[in-house]
């Protein structure tokens, strides 16, 4: 059995999502509160063989937990997340976690995320403002207040480190474990006047991109190899004057 085909075409196949993954991350290097994507990748043993060969697994995406870098921008209903906590919003199908502090007001009074999704407090309710008050301070606790009145408190969650996480959007995540409010804001909290950029490095991302195409091209000069060498031996094989 030609077993470097099947290597290689694995070995495609794997590099072929990291590509995707690489590619992904680029594009969103200036999405505030982005996570990158890394790839986790496994060895799968074939034992079919008498002798074992070590396949490469397609790999699975795993969003980082690295935070980007924060910007001032002077905007009061703009706020970063210090910390490891996660400001919480009112998805179409849940809730839906985020670094993304770029806040607004809605045309109801409604504090809502960039994208239109109704911010939430710690337990679970929506935070209104008037349109047309004063301006909007936020604490380090998530204190909203308008006009000296403290209107809510902005949500900060804890989300657990071995949870899983999928990806809503391009900077939202829902975990498959619960999410904790966080009581403690010694070492979690926001920063009003600042947003979180995107954590992924663009130099970074593209020496990676480059090493990972030229695997690709290496991988496919060896199943190349490969089918010409099998192509070889079936003439061979096949001619009744060898």
């Amino acid at each position: 059995m030609q077993s470097a085909l099947y290597v290689g075409l694995s070995a495609q196949v794997a590099l072929e999502k990291r590509l995707q993954t690489i590619a992904n991350n680029v594009a969103n290097v200036n999405t505030s509160g982005f996570r990158t994507d890394v790839v986790k990748f496994e060895t799968v043993l074939s034992k079919a063989a008498a002798n074992p060969v070590a396949f490469s697994s397609p790999g699975e995406n795993i969003i980082s937990r690295e935070a980007g870098n924060i910007t001032e921008t002077g905007n009061p209903l703009d706020v970063a997340v210090v910390g490891q906590g996660w400001i919480a919003f009112a998805g179409p199908n849940g809730t839906v976690y985020t670094r993304d502090g770029r806040l607004q007001i809605a045309a109801n009074g409604d504090l809502q995320t960039v994208s239109g999704f109704p911010v939430i407090d710690s337990g679970g309710a929506q935070i209104s403002l008037d349109p047309n008050g004063g301006p909007v301070s936020i604490s380090r606790s998530g204190a909203v207040t308008q006009d000296n009145n403290e209107i809510g408190t902005i949500g900060l969650f804890s989300i657990p480190t071995d949870a899983d996480l999928d990806r809503y959007g391009n900077s939202g995540v829902t975990p498959d474990r619960p999410a904790t409010a966080i009581a403690d804001f010694s070492r979690d909290g926001f920063k009003q006047g600042y947003v979180e950029g995107s954590s992924a490095n663009p130099m970074m991302e593209l020496t990676k991109l480059m090493s990972a195409s030229r695997a690709f091209d290496s991988t496919n000069s060896l199943i190349e190899g490969t089918e010409s060498t099998l192509s070889n031996a079936i003439r061979t094989l096949g001619d009744p004057s060898k």
